[in-house]
């Protein structure tokens, strides 16, 4: 439980004021419109906040504290490959075609390359101050030779 609210939290708070502010600043929505836009997120942010921090916690355990490179390399992949087809999905549901889906995509990659890692280090220190211990922290070590769970 403990794991669901900090990831939860952590992911409301921080995409709410990443996304606020470019739906502000950079495509010029009304004060109103950002705070409609973000209420209809947050419930989508509870449902997948915990599912990606599983999603990312098993590719972080998968290869290995390694180096910090590495784990900015993880972390934007995990990041690209949770979000991407749940950015897809939402886009099919609302309608969109094949070519606005494509170009909307291909534009939401560039923010989810940029974005992917600076969560991961807030979702790790958020995860520190309640007292759990990041998996990019925890090396994988396989249960016996050959394992390859």
């Amino acid at each position: 439980m403990k794991l669901f609210l900090v990831d939860t939290l952590t992911s409301v708070v921080f995409f709410t004021v990443v996304a606020a502010s470019t739906e502000l600043l950079i495509a010029g929505l009304s004060p109103a419109e950002v705070a409609l836009t973000r209420a209809v997120m947050v419930p989508i942010m509870i449902a997948t906040a915990r599912p990606y921090g599983m999603w990312r916690d098993l590719l972080l355990r998968r290869a290995g504290a390694g180096s910090a490179a590495l784990r900015a390399v993880v972390d934007t992949a995990a990041f690209l490959s949770f979000q991407v087809p749940l950015y897809a999905a939402t886009l099919v549901v609302a309608g969109a075609d094949g070519a606005e889906i494509a170009a909307a995509i291909a534009s939401a990659s560039a923010f989810m390359l940029v974005l992917g890692r600076p969560f991961g280090l807030v979702l790790d220190t958020v995860r520190r101050m309640a007292g759990i211990v990041p998996p990019s922290a925890v090396p994988h070590t396989p249960e016996k030779e050959g394992d390859v769970s």
